[in-house]
């Protein structure tokens, strides 16, 4: 990996020995614009004293730059060549109190770590913004790079005068200079970490308003709002909504947490080429611009968006007004954060069901990351920061959340709050561990949770749940905590024909519910029979309302019983929290691919959440690219390939359904009857239902084929062997975007032949960090090969040639997206999973990397468990 480390050791002793009080930061951006700017002048003035301070008294900063030019301390110049080495910067005969200056040349970023510059190929506009979690803002200036030693930031900046600036405070004083440039000066911040440190800067297009809120001691709390966006994205740039969401949420948040927002103003910040969703900067928030949206998208992207922005909000108070000690408790901020962002959206924002969409996407995450070999607590053990960067997991997120969704169901909601409020006020602008947050906890529910922590907080791995006769049974995979304390819910279901849906079938709805804890390995069932007073069967459903982590293990009559009734369920939740036990059954291999894909093809068209049906769609592409063998994925795309063509042309015409369906079928096209309708609907040719031939028929009615669809079905149209490079290219020139470039780039790739595979993986691989957006496309694309697997044969052992020298060169965030993207996954042999174990036994790998392909692995197997019941 590219780049700095530092252990959790060293940190722990730097922080014994420092306490940091302030930066100045001067940074000369003036250059940015100039063609083929590579560095800029960044220079860190650092006020600290020092615990045992004598003639030998030593500590570093840390420093990722080309060069550097001056080291000063407490006035005396040091030889840079001699106390520059590595990323580090060493200082020697500390005194109590320490002034140090350090003057480097700082390089800009092309992998979305440190100080980004982006070229705008729409207009030539250069854009820059930071990204520094967990420890990249040493790329931009010297400093101590670790959560615990917070303190004041001041920025001081030169660069073009007709820019606009963001950083974590409002700019006091801007001040022309000749050449062209401006200065801006930044009031000081409030104690923080290095981490979330900000700075946006270029031409940006900029929409501003203003919350107030009513305090009660009867002042008024005013808030300054900004929404930024690339100037030749401000067309389709809806900062009203955004702004309206923002406003949702500071007032649940203030509501809720007694405390007002202390970093001043809000910006939100919509940039290029992002590796992240979004970074929680206090003052300016930064997003990936994929959240601007360019084309028609469906409601479930306003619905992520708004909670990435409340998830975002959140963490001013978790994660930026008191922070973790170190990464081992990452989770004192995701978790919380990644809760509160949906909470607040179910109580605050028009999206009501927004803990159905987290039991069926962020939870899918969750299980999935729990079940690899490398699963850890949520309090996990991080050593170094590489160990750090890739505990941003499932399970430091999703897994935490659902967590703390469990305990508020197990102390109740107001004494989770009031722990919360005390947190705040007993630790703002400090940093805390697990112990001070069940402190407070502890003193609002009256309960000890110290064991509810160790089962909870400090063990890996799931439970499953399931029914057994007259019992629920709690199992875990051999070595894990068989038996975890539960507050669950079981829903009694039942078929009532007087219900009828306007479709004219019965519906099945909730005729009881009962909750109850669990926590020995059997617990006797609470009803008594399985039939309703009719006589007619019941179905009970564990974990109703998704109270708790688990999976749910359907028995074979609850499966069959699903079989003809699964859609006709009335209550949203209910039914995603079946899919999921059906998704989760596809994978452990005891459901076949194929029937998981019959359940999609009876059920999915009925589904009233168009994220849920996104989902199945998603899941459906995974099942015929892994969990099939071969000749069943030809027959399943086919079965696939109908049901979607099916369904976008019953879909109501404009509809977020129609598009998803729309979208399903090109992600499943696979005959040359597929290839000619997407061809058709390129060309507006494609029959409206019931109309005559491609011919001389007018489009399927409502449904837009704009610049992003078009670029989806021209992927599909490559994958199989119909979008030839003339054709692409001609595409790019319609959408000579950033957007564009990226998705040209990867249907070239997913073209099937030898030389585009090449070309891709030379391009990915075998060159210098490239944006993280587009290596994702390329390797995608890499991999897109569905008729022709043997294309990827050549690529097994490359990569596992390939792989230590990416890992020692490129940045981490290449580095991890090869290591996982370029994994030879769909060469789902045992030829491969041999080749891999051979690896993983050798010596010498670093261990961040060996996570990755072991990862990597657990997953090829997986699919090979699969392909044998399929």
């Amino acid at each position: 990996m590219a780049g700095m480390n530092l252990t959790r050791d060293e940190a722990r002793e730097r922080a014994r020995l420092i306490t940091v009080e302030s930066y100045r930061i001067e940074l000369d951006l003036s250059g940015a614009k100039a063609q083929g700017a590579s560095t800029f002048r960044s220079a860190s003035t650092i006020r600290f004293t020092y615990a045992e301070p004598g003639p030998s008294a030593t500590t570093f900063l840390d420093l990722v730059a080309p060069h550097v030019e001056s080291v000063t301390l407490n006035g005396r110049a040091l030889d840079p060549a001699e106390v520059f080495r590595g990323s580090r910067v060493w200082l020697t005969g500390l005194e109590a109190e320490n002034e140090v200056t350090v003057v480097a040349s700082c390089a800009y970023s092309r992998s979305g770590e440190g100080l980004h510059r982006f070229v705008d190929p729409a207009d030539g506009q250069v854009y820059l913004y930071t990204q520094f979690e967990p420890a990249d803002s040493c790329r931009m200036f010297a400093n101590f790079e670790q959560p615990d030693l917070k303190a004041s930031f001041l920025f001081d900046i030169t660069a073009p005068a007709g820019w606009h600036m963001s950083s974590n405070g409002a700019a006091r004083e801007r001040k022309r200079v000749v050449d062209g440039a401006a200065r801006w000066i930044f009031e000081p911040t409030q104690r923080i970490s290095t981490y979330i440190t900000v700075v946006v800067a270029g031409p940006y297009h900029v929409v501003r308003d203003l919350y107030t809120r009513a305090l009660p001691d009867g002042s008024t709390l005013e808030i300054p709002l900004a929404a930024l966006c690339r100037g030749s994205l401000a067309e389709h740039f809806d900062a009203d909504a955004i702004h309206e969401v923002t406003k949702q949420g500071l007032d649940f948040f203030h509501e809720h947490f007694d405390y007002p927002y202390p970093f001043g103003k809000y910006d939100q910040a919509f940039v290029p080429e992002y590796n992240l969703g979004a970074m929680e900067n206090p003052g300016c928030v930064t997003f990936t611009e994929e959240y601007v949206f360019q084309s028609k998208v469906t409601d479930a992207a306003y619905e992520g968006r708004a909670c990435t922005i409340l998830h975002e909000m959140a963490h001013m108070w978790f994660g930026d007004l008191v922070t973790m000690r170190w990464w081992d408790d990452l989770w004192l901020k995701e978790s919380f954060a990644e809760f509160m962002g949906s909470y607040a959206q179910a109580n605050a924002t028009r999206w009501k069901n927004s803990w159905v969409t987290f039991a069926n996407r962020r939870k899918a995450w969750a299980y999935r990351q729990d079940q690899l070999p490398t699963t850890h607590p949520i309090v996990a053990t991080i050593n170094d920061l590489e160990d750090a960067k890739l505990n941003f997991d499932g399970i430091t997120y999703a897994k935490g959340a659902s967590v703390l969704k469990q305990l508020v169901a197990y102390v109740g909601e107001e004494t989770f709050l009031e722990g919360a409020r005390r947190y705040f006020q007993r630790h703002a602008y400090g940093n805390t561990t697990l112990a001070d947050l069940l402190d407070v906890l502890a003193e609002t529910s009256g309960r000890d949770l110290a064991t509810w922590s160790r089962a909870w907080l400090e063990t890996a791995q799931l439970n499953t749940l399931t029914i057994d006769g007259d019992a629920i049974v709690q199992s875990a995979a051999p070595g894990y905590l068989e038996a975890r304390p539960h507050r669950i819910a079981i829903g009694c279901y039942a078929v009532e024909e007087s219900r009828a849906g306007t479709d004219g079938l019965a519906r099945v709805v909730r005729v009881d519910r009962q909750e109850l804890d669990l926590a020995d390995t059997r617990t006797p069932f609470p009803f008594s029979s399985a039939k309703a007073g009719d006589g007619s069967d019941v179905f009970h459903l564990l974990n109703d309302d998704d109270l708790t982590y688990a999976k749910v293990r359907l028995t074979a009559d609850q499966v069959k019983f699903l079989r003809e009734h699964l859609s006709s369920f009335e209550d949203p939740m209910a039914r995603s929290l079946l899919w999921s036990a059906l998704w989760n059954m596809t994978r452990d291999a005891e459901l076949s691919g194929r029937d998981f894909i019959d359940f999609v093809d009876r059920h999915a068209a009925a589904e009233s959440e168009v994220g849920v049906v996104q989902n199945l769609l998603q899941q459906t592409e995974t099942v015929l690219e892994f969990y099939l063998t071969p000749q069943a994925a030809r027959e399943a795309a086919r079965q696939a390939a109908a049901m979607a063509r099916r369904e976008l042309t019953a879909a109501t015409p404009g509809s977020d359904h129609q598009l998803a369906w729309a979208r399903g079928f090109a992600a499943t096209a696979c005959s040359a009857e597929d290839y000619a309708l997407l061809d058709a609907l390129l060309e507006g040719t494609a029959p409206a239902e019931g109309a005559g031939s491609t011919s001389d028929a007018a489009p399927i009615h409502g449904l837009t084929v704009d610049t992003d669809l078009r670029w989806t079905f021209l992927h599909a149209l490559a994958r199989g062997g119909h979008a030839d490079q003339t054709r692409l290219d001609a595409e790019l020139m319609r959408d000579a975007t950033a957007a564009g470039r990226r998705k040209h780039a990867g249907c070239l790739a997913a073209r099937p032949t030898a030389e585009a595979k090449a070309a891709a993986w030379k391009l990915a691989v075998e060159s210098g960090d490239q944006p993280t957006d587009l290596l994702r496309d390329l390797l995608l694309g890499l991999a897109a090969t569905p008729e022709r697997p043997d294309l990827l044969l050549p690529f097994v052992e490359r990569y596992f040639t390939a792989l230590d020298e990416v890992w020692s060169q490129r940045s981490i965030e290449n580095s991890r997206r090869i290591a996982v993207l370029a994994f030879p996954s769909r060469v789902v042999e045992e030829a491969t999973l041999a080749r891999t174990d051979r690896w993983l036994a050798e010596d010498g790998h670093a261990p961040a990397l060996r996570r990755l392909v072991l990862e990597a692995r657990d997953d090829l197997a997986r699919a090979l468990k699969a392909r044998s019941v399929s």
